[in-house]
């Protein structure tokens, strides 16, 4: 039976992802600036399920896909990768980093219900509680910037579209589980997922534009193979296989406000008073599935 918390083994797996996605939307912002999309998730999905499929292989952990498996695999990859990474890539170049990291966690608001539908999801006053904090977090550092989404509405649509994917995503592997190791699992996907993105970046794009690409654009590429591909995508997985869906989501939401924190660290931007009330809001949503429901 899956717990109605985030066990206490997995608070780690969570403060690590947190901070590797996070600031990887002002890494992706700032990659983006010199690579092409198709081209930029190429590299990403390429290079760090690679560099996944060769840490599992040095650790001897198995990589076979059971038989009878490659049809959901390949179905599950293209929801929570294929979908997700192009749909985010190009609306981030159209929209602020912070701002579209905040859209693209509204995965909660669609996640739930869909969990409660597809998956008979019981969902308690604690984590309908967190979902309000979560909400309002989203609502408070969305609220400055209504304008700037209104003037790129094709960039808030393409991140929002993403955030639904992710949400139907997250949902479909709990109810069509792949009998796989969540190292092996991420691996997968995320080659699978990125097979239609390598066809389209021969087709669409120039890979010798990548001499061009100057230091920090290439740093922030290297961020996203190895940490925010080759890691934070175990990490995802790792949890969102562990607990309910409703838990997954809400311990996801802290992400956003790191997304726009980063901006104060790395950008020189100030943080306002709706993002501190935003960060409260969130932590106390987070207090909703860390601790156990008393019995």
């Amino acid at each position: 039976m899956e717990p109605d918390h985030l066990p206490r083994r997995l608070w780690w797996v969570l403060a690590a992802l947190t901070f590797a996605w996070g600031f990887n939307w002002t890494a992706m912002k700032v990659a983006l600036s010199e690579v092409p999309p198709w081209t930029f998730r190429t590299l990403c999905l390429g290079a760090g399920s690679a560099v996944l499929f060769a840490t599992l292989r040095a650790a001897g952990q198995p990589l076979a896909v059971p038989k009878g498996e490659w049809g959901r695999l390949a179905l599950l990859a293209f929801v929570n990768i294929s979908a997700w990474n192009m749909l985010v890539a190009f609306g981030v170049v159209l929209i602020p980093s912070g701002r579209a990291a905040i859209l693209a966690y509204t995965m909660p608001v669609w996640a739930v219900p869909l969990s409660i539908w597809l998956l008979g999801e019981r969902i308690t006053g604690r984590k309908l509680a967190g979902l309000a904090l979560g909400i309002a977090a989203l609502a408070l550092l969305l609220g400055q910037s209504l304008g700037q989404l209104s003037a790129a509405p094709v960039g808030s649509l393409l991140v929002l579209g993403a955030s639904i994917s992710w949400a139907l995503g997250t949902v479909l592997q709990k109810r069509y589980p792949v009998r796989l190791p969540a190292g092996a699992y991420t691996a997968w996907i995320m080659l699978l997922g990125g097979a239609p993105i390598f066809i389209g970046a021969l087709l669409l794009e120039d890979f010798g534009d990548l001499r061009q690409v100057g230091l920090w654009p290439a740093l922030g590429l290297a961020y996203n193979v190895l940490v925010a591909f080759a890691f934070a995508h175990w990490a995802w997985i790792k949890i969102a296989i562990s607990v309910p869906v409703s838990v997954f989501s809400i311990s996801m939401l802290i992400i956003p406000v790191i997304g726009v924190l980063s901006g104060v660290v790395f950008l020189g931007e100030r943080p306002s008073w709706s993002e501190v009330a935003a960060l409260a809001c969130v932590l106390a949503a987070l207090a909703t599935v860390i601790r156990p429901q008393s019995r």
